[in-house]
């Protein structure tokens, strides 16, 4: 660097006005008068002798970026004011440009992916953030991750074949769909069509169960007693039919038209096939908040004709259940209404089981959770047999 260039803009007193004037670069090239105010005594000089202006200190002061560019180049200290500034503190990226590009490369990517799905998922600002977010904001790396999900996308809808298998067969690594990772994270971003992600690991389950992909596959089997089809099970008898069956080899059910009970508790069932036997109509038990084989199960009854009916426990995880039932399996109220309450409250033995006061509203019947929330208490299905037993007996 030419000594007279470092005692003009050298030195760390001069540091902050080099920033400056570097950063007006960094946003693109500069207007051609620039307009720098809250100057130092010792960065106006530097500025008046780089514009041959007297150096009489004012607060402010305006340049002609060409004018200096010519005086720089006239002395034999540099091209110009930005080369300068570079002979300095090193290049100057234009982060504008450097946004634009990268903009760019961003856009190139969703447009070269081939999958549908996966491209619908992308083109929304959620689907490209978490891509972004998985790749480390790295076109490069996005483009690998998003090929290696598009890799397996094609291989889908699958005919039940385990998760482990499928990672293998197209990224060859068995490990590398497992929960959490990224191309797995991806994958499921498209199986959802670009919708928020969901931890939930019985809903990642639904979402690979319904592409054909078995996650767990023995993990929580449905429960279910007489329900017309291949159960395999003597009638009156309870029968599991677990996720890797109901994928697999998906039953033809015989229930066009028919009333499918739904409850959430396995002592209702089987009080149901100790009592009625062969006698009960078709139940299917949740066992709490429906896993991935009951989901698929009742997907499967719903598309079959079956009419759902569904009862839970009184209480306010009962009433989250259905909600599911009537949102996501468009399932009717089994005696679960706010004067189904008030009746069972009548002659429920006391103190019982207080609720507290987290109340869930109820699709299907807006009263219901005040009335709950009135009363104080909550009714087990199974102290409501004997009612739930008749609607139950063929």
């Amino acid at each position: 660097m030419d000594a007279r260039l470092q005692r003009l803009l050298g030195g760390e007193a001069l540091a902050g006005l080099r920033k400056r004037l570097r950063q007006r670069y960094e946003r693109g090239a500069p207007a051609d008068v620039l307009r720098l105010g809250s100057l130092n005594e010792a960065e106006h000089a530097a500025l008046a002798a780089l514009s041959g202006r007297p150096a009489r200190h004012v607060r402010s002061m305006q340049i002609d970026v060409a004018e200096i560019d010519a005086a720089l180049t006239r002395a034999g200290l540099a091209s110009s004011l930005r080369d300068a500034l570079e002979q300095f503190d090193g290049p100057i990226i234009d982060t504008t440009a450097q946004r634009l590009q990268i903009r760019s490369q961003w856009q190139q990517l969703v447009e070269e992916c081939e999958h549908p799905g996966l491209r619908s998922a992308l083109q929304t600002s959620a689907g490209l953030g978490l891509l972004k977010r998985l790749c480390g904001s790295r076109p490069e790396a996005g483009t690998r991750l998003m090929r290696d999900a598009d890799r397996v996308l094609r291989r889908l809808p699958a005919a039940g074949i385990p998760r482990a298998q499928l990672a293998v067969a197209t990224l060859g690594d068995a490990h590398a769909l497992d929960s959490g990772s990224p191309v797995a994270t991806l994958v499921l971003s498209a199986l959802r069509h670009g919708a928020a992600p969901d931890d939930d690991a019985d809903r990642v389950r639904d979402l690979w169960a319904a592409a054909g992909v078995l996650v767990n596959e023995l993990a929580r089997p449905a429960l279910t007693l007489n329900l017309p089809g291949p159960t395999g099970a003597e009638p009156g008898e309870p029968a599991y039919f677990s996720l890797r069956s109901l994928v697999r080899s998906p039953p033809a059910w015989a229930v066009v038209g028919r009333p499918v009970f739904v409850c959430e508790n396995p002592n209702l069932l089987a009080i149901a096939a100790d009592q009625l036997g062969p006698n009960c109509a078709p139940l299917v038990c949740t066992d709490g908040m429906p896993a991935a084989a009951q989901r698929v199960l009742l997907t499967q009854l719903r598309a079959a004709g079956a009419m759902l009916q569904y009862h839970g426990d009184f209480d306010w995880p009962g009433l989250r259940i259905g909600n599911q039932m009537v949102r996501e399996h468009d399932a009717r109220p089994w005696r679960f209404s706010t004067a189904d309450y008030r009746a069972a409250v009548i002659g429920a033995p006391r103190p019982g089981r207080p609720l507290d006061d987290a109340a869930v509203s109820a699709l299907w019947d807006d009263t219901l959770a005040g009335a709950m929330l009135a009363e104080r208490l909550a009714i087990e299905e199974e102290g409501l047999a004997d009612v739930l037993l008749d609607d139950l007996r063929t």
